[in-house]
Order: structure tokens, then C-alpha cells, then sequence
């Protein structure tokens, strides 16, 4: 973890999912969000849901938690996700990002388990972070369907998922 915090900063939590050691992204991300002025918590590779939970207690003024998955097994490492939202643990939106399935091709049904599981966006472009994170801002409920155009997959530059 950096330490280069500075209060009055917006925060996030970024990680890669529990059985995913690719950081490459994660730090091309965490530079993104500091170079707009955000405080960025990086708790780096195979992080647990447990983990997450530790790191909201440090730092609760996280407005999300950012969760990168590169091997496809997102939906297997964030199984703890629904318990710790149900205890309070997590209360902030968490996005996912990344490769979410190991087939080859996209498999609509990881995302869905995903969200089933508690996430609460997906993103296909991480160039989209700052301005999913500038619309969660202020929004008790985490929800972005208020703006013009927005879903909880958010779109790449070109308009392709």
C-alpha cells in the first residue's frame, strides 16, 4: 500500500480478486485515479472479501471498493461478498472490472452472478472509473440509472462492451 494519503481527498479501495496475482492493471488504475486527485487504498493481489472489509474499517470514507479479476474467477473469489454486505461490513458500491469468465468469448451469466452476488456495477473500460466514481458521488443508494445513458455495464469509448 502507498502512503501517500491526504485527507479531504476522495477515496477508493483497489484490489485484484483473491486468486489473481496479474497487478499490471491494478497499478495502470491506481496511477488514473491518483493523477485526478483521488486517494487510492491499493491493497494489491489476492485480496479476500475479509481483506476489504479491514481495509473500510481503516479508511470508511471510501466511496467504492474497485475490484480487477484478469484469470476469470471473480465470481469464485467474491462468494463472501452477500455476508459481508448483510453484516454492514461493506457498504459502499463495489465494481468489478477485468476478465469475468474463463471461456473465451463474454459469458453473460458470470455477470449476472455477480451482480447476484452483491456487485454493484460492472465496468469494461477502466478509462470509465473516474466518471462512474464522479456519478456514485452523494448517492446513498450506489445507483447510476439516473443519468442519461447509464447501465451497470458501462460502456467503453467506442461503444462496444
Amino acid at each position: 500500500m502507498r502512503s501517500d494519503y491526504r485527507p479531504g481527498r476522495r477515496t477508493v479501495i483497489l484490489c485484484v480478486a483473491a486468486s489473481d496475482s496479474h497487478v499490471v492493471a491494478n497499478h495502470l488504475i491506481a496511477y488514473l485515479l491518483r493523477s485526478r486527485g483521488f486517494n487510492v487504498v491499493n491493497l494489491g493481489a489476492c485480496t479476500t472479501v475479509s481483506d476489504m472489509c479491514d481495509a473500510l474499517l481503516r479508511w470508511p470514507e471510501a466511496e467504492a471498493v474497485l475490484v480487477g479479476s484478469l484469470n476469470g474467477h471473480a465470481r469464485q473469489d467474491l462468494a463472501d461478498l452477500p455476508a459481508a454486505k448483510e453484516r454492514g461490513a461493506i457498504t459502499c458500491p463495489v465494481i468489478v472490472g477485468g476478465n469475468l469468465s474463463v471461456a473465451v468469448t463474454d459469458d453473460i451469466s458470470q455477470e449476472a452472478a455477480l451482480y447476484a452476488l452483491g456487485v454493484d456495477h460492472i465496468l469494461r473500460d477502466p478509462s470509465t472509473i473516474p466518471a462512474v466514481l464522479d456519478r456514485l458521488r452523494g448517492r446513498p443508494d450506489g445507483e447510476v440509472t439516473a443519468f442519461p445513458g447509464a447501465s451497470r455495464i458501462e460502456e467503453t469509448v467506442d461503444g462496444h462492451r
